[in-house]
């Protein structure tokens, strides 16, 4: 059995890797000020480069889960979602509307995928 634990802090560590899985922390968008397109982009950005990191890339994405502050945003964080998951390749994925743990916060999303081989 293979663990590996990248970016590890007190609560969390941003990249658990068990056998060939991968298993990313919550993202959020790198600047929370910005409407619900470009807080999902810079999300989905942030996302990237941890798969990247992990071995993996949204190709292999297994299952995602968005949070969302307002449903009334979800059009707009589906048609970024949309354009950035490959085509054939879109994973298990929910959608719930939640409180954020920063109230400027649109949209924070955590995926599981497969290490790439």
């Amino acid at each position: 059995m293979s663990l590996i634990r990248m970016e590890t802090g007190q609560r969390m560590s941003r990249i658990v890797i068990h056998n060939d899985t991968v298993y990313l922390c919550g993202q959020v968008a790198a600047d929370a000020s910005a409407d619900i397109r470009e807080q999902t982009s810079t999300m989905l950005e942030k996302v990237d480069t941890l798969l990247a990191q992990a071995g993996s890339d949204r190709e292999h994405l297994l299952s995602a889960t968005l949070y969302i502050r307002d449903m009334k945003d979800f059009a707009a964080m589906n048609e970024v979602w949309d354009a950035w998951v490959p085509q054939g390749q879109a994973p298990a994925r929910a959608c719930v509307e939640a409180r954020m743990a920063r109230p400027e916060l649109l949209v924070e999303v955590s995926v599981v995928a497969a290490v790439k081989k």
